[in-house]
């Protein structure tokens, strides 16, 4: 493989690993380990699709950096849908953090976030489908114009 192919291949498993690792950091010092293992075997395959399709979604980026220098405006679609999947992956565990800052009057969105888990799980995966589309869009309409 050259260059131009492996380096964005890369940074996406990367960033599907950083983001995997947010995900375990985050439920493990919201809740334990163990409640951690049980939401990533309970919710596996939406974290795990929303982690891949953010490394889709920078290697796909780092390609485009690589055709044009820049990627003309990019970073904005891979930042809301990282900002998304990740959000998204959170959510799973955010309901417990009522337990932890009561006082601070957040039950009300903690409680939705937490009915609505699986809801915001599948708008990460739409967010980063659309991401994947557009960006897939722009090297082939970058490539028409060689």
């Amino acid at each position: 493989m050259n260059n131009n192919i492996t380096k964005p291949i890369l940074y996406g498993i990367l960033a599907s690993t950083i983001l995997l690792g947010v995900y375990f950091t985050i439920l493990t010092l919201v809740s334990d380990w163990s409640f951690t293992q049980d939401q990533f075997a309970r919710y596996w395959y939406f974290v795990v699709g929303l982690a891949m399709g953010f490394g889709i979604q920078i290697a796909l980026y780092q390609h485009i950096k690589s055709l044009v220098h820049g990627g003309q405006g990019m970073g904005k679609v891979v930042g809301v849908s990282g900002t998304t999947s990740t959000a998204a992956m959170i959510s799973c565990c955010v309901h417990y953090l009522v337990n932890l800052i009561p006082v601070l009057g957040v039950t009300g969105l903690v409680t939705f976030v937490a009915q609505y888990q699986v809801e915001l799980f599948w708008v990460g995966l739409t967010f980063n489908i659309f991401g994947i589309g557009y960006m897939a869009s722009r090297i082939i309409g970058f490539k028409k114009h060689l």
